[in-house]
């Protein structure tokens, strides 16, 4: 089975239901066991088309597969050195399976290098082959908040690494997402900058009380800032009135606007001109590269894990796990996270095989 999203209208989806293929010389079938389902994965629908999401999984012309990530068994392999069996993380469809070509396998990876995928960021298809299964709630834990805290500690990185613009102080905007709480607890825990959350009102209670932020402000209240304060906004949402807001009232003194995703994502608008400096996107593959070069691949996961494993004992505190399971269920999932109606301490793992 497939969930399908109309591209042009991500409200308007379909299953799709055919047999499970055989696989050819090179190619192994996975079964997509578990898998997040997150503001996340509606910025991979909202920019589909701008930033080649679509291209992961082709699906009919029109439609689109919604990237998740998460977990898969090895159904059938016909490739040497993977067997059938296996447990697989990485990047999937929304679907019950999914077919790949293996190669460059290692001890603990292989690459999916499929035609259609070539161009493709590389992180992207590549694929952690799991010697020692971890309980079933790490791995829930694993596929919603690891894809978004390694962003997080990318942009992290990268404003270290140009001295933060000289700023004093981190706006993050739609400040209850999960890439924003994983940026503010790396901003507050390693950085001497004040970590200023903006949110709804609905969810300011909730992100004063993680205790990641200096403090927390709501939409429509920007004006209560210093607007003489030297600032960089990191926006996670991609509202144009939020963007607006923020630009207008520090002007100058804004010295980088860094857009990362688009939880509000109707409200996105390119090419609007604004106060300071111009909205400029960061696409965390680019940096993973860069990084890699720099640390290697080894280097690179051992920073990562450093990290990671400070910041998930503390999410563990606060975040609670629904578990979504068939074809029904998944549907209503999916219009729960795009109308924004998941409250901020949940996180949804979906799978579209039938409950037992």
């Amino acid at each position: 089975m497939d969930f399908e999203v109309r591209r042009t209208d991500l409200r308007q989806h379909r299953i799709t239901d055919e047999a499970v293929p055989e696989p050819v010389d090179g190619q192994v079938v996975l079964h997509v066991d578990q898998c997040a389902l997150t503001a996340n994965n509606i910025t991979y629908g909202a920019f589909g088309d701008v930033m080649g999401y679509w291209n992961f999984f082709p699906a009919e012309q029109g439609w689109g597969r919604v990237p998740v990530w998460g977990f898969a068994d090895v159904v059938t392999s016909r490739v040497d050195g993977i067997a059938d069996g296996e447990r697989v993380y990485g990047y999937f469809p929304m679907s019950t399976h999914l077919v790949v070509e293996g190669g460059h396998v290692t001890p603990t990876t292989f690459i999916d290098v499929s035609g259609h995928r070539s161009t493709l960021p590389p992180v992207y298809n590549q694929y952690t082959r799991i010697a020692d299964r971890a309980s079933t709630h790490d791995e829930q834990v694993h596929s919603v908040l690891r894809p978004l805290f390694t962003t997080s500690f990318l942009i992290d990185d990268w404003l270290e690494s140009v001295g933060r613009f000289e700023a004093t102080s981190v706006v993050i905007a739609s400040a209850s997402s999960k890439t924003g709480l994983a940026l503010a607890a790396l901003l507050s825990a390693n950085r001497g900058v004040e970590v200023i959350g903006l949110t709804s009102a609905r969810n300011a209670a909730f992100v004063r009380g993680v205790g990641y932020y200096d403090r927390v402000v709501v939409y429509g209240e920007v004006s209560t800032l210093d607007a003489t304060q030297p600032t960089v906004l990191v926006d996670m949402g991609g509202d144009a009135t939020v963007l607006a807001e923020v630009h207008g009232h520090f002007g100058d003194a804004l010295l980088h606007s860094c857009q990362v995703g688009a939880t509000h994502w109707e409200q996105v608008s390119f090419g609007a001109t604004l106060p300071g400096p111009k909205p400029a996107m960061f696409f965390a593959p680019d940096h993973v590269q860069r990084r890699i070069a720099d640390w290697g691949g080894a280097g690179f996961a051992e920073r990562v894990d450093a990290s990671w494993n400070t910041f998930v004992e503390s999410a563990n505190t606060w975040l609670e796990l629904v578990v979504h399971r068939g074809p029904d269920a998944v549907a209503e999932a999916f219009d729960a996270v795009l109308e924004g109606k998941v409250p901020p301490h949940q996180a949804f793992i979906i799978s579209l095989d039938a409950p037992a």
